[in-house]
């Protein structure tokens, strides 16, 4: 895996051994910021799931002005906590070393109140898991999101999310190969949802 664009491109970054983490592909994390590159620049980031921090990493190498990774599986927090360590990244950044659902729904002292972007990837396998994290965000755990802020999650193409979770509502979707992007926006107006959706 490399960084693809910003201040650290072309560096390399490692994965979490073994088949229980799946890093986002380079050619999905490109079309991914291609799509948030106008949001980017100073923007809070959430990478739920945060694996080997590919995501979040890219996030602050384009400008993110904070990133917030959050991540339960040792062998990816070390992972991730050396990717870190290898870039010479000291700031800006904070891990959250626990499940998402507690992260949602525990009240974090230190951290960014209103995230901009929120990314979520988890293991393919863990349906269970898309349907609580969104449904959280859209839900109980809204007020993380700041005015306008956008979700993103990840997901097999095959497996279709639902439309709306609470107010969640998707505006987007993206397919690349065995994979999808679905784009989740808070009220989100009829002419903005219809203009967006591919």
């Amino acid at each position: 895996m490399r960084i693809i664009a910003g201040s650290l491109r072309s560096r390399t970054l490692q994965a979490p051994p073994g088949l229980a983490t799946r890093p986002t592909t380079d050619r999905l994390r490109e079309t991914l910021f291609n799509v948030l590159a106008p949001r980017i620049q100073g923007a809070a980031f959430l990478d739920l799931y945060a694996g080997s921090g590919a995501v979040g990493i890219e996030a602050l190498s384009r400008g993110a002005a904070s990133v917030v990774f959050v991540e339960r599986a040792p062998a990816a927090l070390s992972v991730l906590r050396a990717n870190l360590a290898r870039l010479g990244l000291t700031a800006g950044f904070r891990i959250h070393a626990a499940s998402v659902g507690a992260f949602l729904r525990k009240p974090r002292v230190g951290f960014p109140s209103n995230f901009d972007l929120v990314f979520l990837d988890p293991p393919y396998d863990a349906e269970k898991e898309y349907a609580d994290a969104l449904g959280l965000l859209g839900g109980a755990s809204a007020g993380l999101l700041a005015a306008g802020a956008l979700v993103v999650a990840e997901h097999r193409k095959k497996e279709r999310l639902e439309e709306k979770y609470g107010s969640l509502e998707r505006t987007r979707m993206l397919e690349q190969g065995d994979a999808a992007l679905s784009f989740f926006a808070a009220g989100v107006q009829p002419w903005y949802r219809d203009s967006m959706i591919s």
